[in-house]
């Protein structure tokens, strides 16, 4: 697993670094289809992926400037990398994630999805938290680049190397089949609770930095531009919630 991690964390370094000269966001985010590497590595190789692509994006930001920021896009990426494999033990326990049916591409979606949305989640929320750069910005960009990534590129990748790695007895349940466990009762519990949470906080964060949504209950001071205040107290439960969540997956 110490050694997949690493193989994951090249991969990801290695994709990323090249595009780091093709800008979105000047000192946050570049084009990047080196994102598909962490869903295709975590569907097969489940926290080992997690792990690589935390730590392979940190690579990366040394090559684009690093800051106080990159800490939580450590823990985004983490994320990214965790979040596909779990939603797939609970939604296709046992089925190979290679796209051959409308359900399986839906599921695939909403896999990549959960995953994408979380990591903006997380990243807009530092970023706001430390007054950098407001959560609209990021909780869009990072979004659509991590799921234009994971969907044109994720299921041809996988269709390639999948069956090579399940033959080679190298997928996270041949190397630690103690850890592999049916969906319980607490596991969709997990997944309603990421879900609520994920959704929630990108969708708060957008209405509260756009100013469309102003909470009533806060004092009109925090609910001014940049509404970093109004972000930090709405949006850092819901966060919370879909970590909870996803620690009951």
């Amino acid at each position: 697993m110490v050694v997949l991690s690493a193989i994951c964390a090249a991969l990801y370094a290695a994709v990323l670094v090249p595009f780091k000269v093709v800008p979105l966001i000047p000192g946050v985010t570049e084009m990047r289809p080196a994102n598909a590497i962490p869903v295709v590595c975590s569907f097969m190789f489940g926290p080992a992926a997690a792990w690589g692509a935390g730590i392979g994006n940190m690579i990366g930001d040394f090559f684009g400037g690093v800051g106080p920021a990159d800490i939580f896009g450590f823990f985004a990426n983490v994320v990214y990398g965790y979040v596909p494999y779990k939603v797939w033990q609970v939604m296709a326990p046992g089925e190979p994630p290679i796209i051959r049916s409308p359900l399986t591409a839906a599921k695939f979606v909403i896999a990549c999805l959960l995953a994408s949305t979380f990591c903006a989640d997380i990243v807009g929320w530092g970023e706001n938290l430390l007054a950098l750069r407001p959560f609209l910005m990021l909780g869009n960009a990072i979004v659509f680049n991590n799921m234009l990534a994971a969907i044109l590129l994720g299921p041809f990748l996988l269709a390639a190397i999948y069956p090579r790695v399940k033959a080679g007895h190298l997928l996270y349940e041949d190397l630690m089949p103690e850890h592999q466990v049916l969906p319980s009762k607490t596991a969709w519990l997990g997944m309603l609770l990421l879900t609520a949470g994920v959704l929630g906080a990108w969708l708060t964060g957008n209405l509260i930095s756009t100013g469309y949504w102003r909470p009533h209950t806060l004092p009109a001071s925090m609910t001014q531009p940049p509404y970093d205040r109004a972000i930090a107290i709405v949006v850092t439960p819901l966060v919370g919630l879909a970590t909870l969540g996803l620690a009951l997956m």
